[in-house]
């Protein structure tokens, strides 16, 4: 009879789940050298495992301390257990007694070789993260965390981030908020699919959006039968004038996604004066808000009317995609719509990243880290205008004042070559064809969005050796 025991070893702090066969011959001595013996050959205690103490095991097992003593004696002469004074008893480090066939172990799954120069938009420096200073807020998170903040999660967000966000939108960005008016969620991605795609949907279409953006937000809603009409761009922006009868408009007014610059200020009045008219809602993705660096800083477009903007903000730029936090800043309408859309329990960002979080605004870390960033970012930045006036003058360059990427406008018919011959020399950069929406009736210039965030330092110089080396000719 087979009899499952799992040992609790409070003392060394392991568990150990053992399937005996009790029916067999040897009684329960046996029993426990047959499941130690096939634990080990199958791979399921590993070489270097350290095993309970006899008296742990034995107490968990209901048998003698001997038994267990007799068993691991045994197997230690076999050569499947090593017993070492100070060091308890461990699984061999070659657990195949001799002249049994080597253990066939799985090789391991090949790596994907990635780009060797990746100038790709949309991701920060990684090596850049600020660990001391993030390490020193989750600490003092975590010891000041009330007991309930580690249940389930509120959906709204934590109390201690909502009040923090607040504080530094209005400070930082001109967004003016209560804190009951926030809603945490993972990113604008995740913002996009409670507004739009949760059953019921908070908001409907047809959207207006930008002619230039992520196909990936486009296709999200198109999922989620959305339907998208593209506002034409020049240098002022979108043009907010052709808007109709559209309910809804997805705006990135400090910095166009991703052809650069902010929206103008007589469109900012206009598409306000539209929502306004119209009962409609502009959704406003402040991206790259914080990076700014040849003009004046430009505000929130909430702040010219809390109750017909829904400004979503992430620090998957400022940070780190990987923290996966987000925030909506709502009219007061839209609350409990977007609340019933999260459900009763914060099912995606942890509440101690939120803590965390909290700690790291209030502290001043975000404020030193993001100033820390622009001045990185503006470096590269220029590195890259100066690399492409030595060595491609003819290639201009737009875009710049702000964000994590660079548009180089490309001769005519030459942006899928140049994208080839990238690949083909290791370096991953998007076309600018690639952000345009099916539909749009802007013109299509050439280009390539090039991201100057992501290397690492040391290798950014090779990069743009590189990236000049496969640029048309002049």
């Amino acid at each position: 009879m087979a009899e499952s025991w799992v040992n609790s070893a409070e003392r060394i702090g392991a568990d150990l789940h053992l399937e005996m066969e009790t029916s067999g011959a040897g009684g329960r001595r046996a029993a426990l050298i047959r499941a130690l013996r096939e634990a080990v050959r199958s791979g399921r205690l590993a070489p270097g495992t350290r095993l309970p103490p006899y008296r742990s095991l034995a107490a968990d097992l209901g048998v003698a301390r001997n038994t267990v003593a007799d068993a691991y004696a045994e197997l230690v002469a076999e050569g499947w257990l090593n017993a070492r004074q100070g060091s308890g008893t461990r699984v061999a480090e070659r657990a195949e007694p001799p002249g049994a066939a080597a253990r066939v172990r799985p090789k391991a799954p090949p790596r994907a070789r990635g780009p060797r120069h990746d100038l790709r938009q949309g991701t920060p420096d990684a090596g850049s993260f600020p660990r001391a200073a993030w390490a020193a807020s989750y600490r003092r998170a975590l010891q000041q965390a009330p007991n309930e903040a580690f249940g389930p999660g509120d959906p709204a967000g934590r109390a201690e981030l909502r009040h923090a966000l607040a504080a530094y939108l209005a400070r930082a960005r001109g967004v003016r908020a209560s804190p009951e008016r926030i809603v945490i969620c993972s990113g604008f991605a995740h913002a996009l699919r409670l507004l739009f795609t949760s059953p019921g949907g908070v908001l409907r279409g047809p959207l207006a959006v930008e002619s230039y953006g992520l196909d990936f937000h486009r296709a999200l809603l198109a999922a989620a039968a959305v339907t998208t009409v593209a506002l034409p761009l020049d240098e002022d922006g979108a043009q907010v004038g052709a808007l109709g009868r559209e309910r809804a408009v997805l705006l990135t007014p400090a910095h166009q996604f991703p052809t650069g610059g902010p929206l103008h200020s007589a469109r900012r009045a206009a598409v306000i004066d539209w929502a306004r008219a119209r009962g409609g809602v502009i959704v406003e993705d402040d991206y790259d808000g914080e990076f700014r660096y040849d003009r004046k800083p430009v505000g929130a477009l909430q702040g010219l009317d809390p109750e017909h903007v829904i400004h979503v903000g992430s620090v998957s730029k400022s940070l780190s995609p990987a923290l996966r936090l987000g925030w909506m800043v709502l009219p007061e309408r839209y609350v409990d719509g977007v609340l019933a859309a999260k459900g009763e329990r914060e099912a995606w960002a942890s509440a101690l990243d939120q803590l965390a979080f909290a700690d790291f605004i209030t502290s001043g870390a975000y404020d030193r880290h993001v100033r820390r960033m622009r001045q990185r970012y503006r470096g590269r930045r220029d590195r890259l205008v100066a690399a492409l006036a030595a060595h491609a003058p003819h290639i201009e360059v737009t875009g710049i004042a702000a964000g994590l990427h660079a548009v180089l406008r490309l001769p005519p018919g030459t942006e899928q070559s140049t994208v080839k011959a990238a690949t083909w020399q290791g370096i991953a950069l998007d076309g600018l064809a690639e952000f345009r929406h099916p539909e749009a009736v802007t013109s299509a210039p050439d280009g390539l969005v090039v991201g100057y965030a992501t290397p690492a330092e040391h290798a950014y110089g090779a990069a743009l050796e590189a990236l000049c080396g496969v640029l048309p000719p002049g």
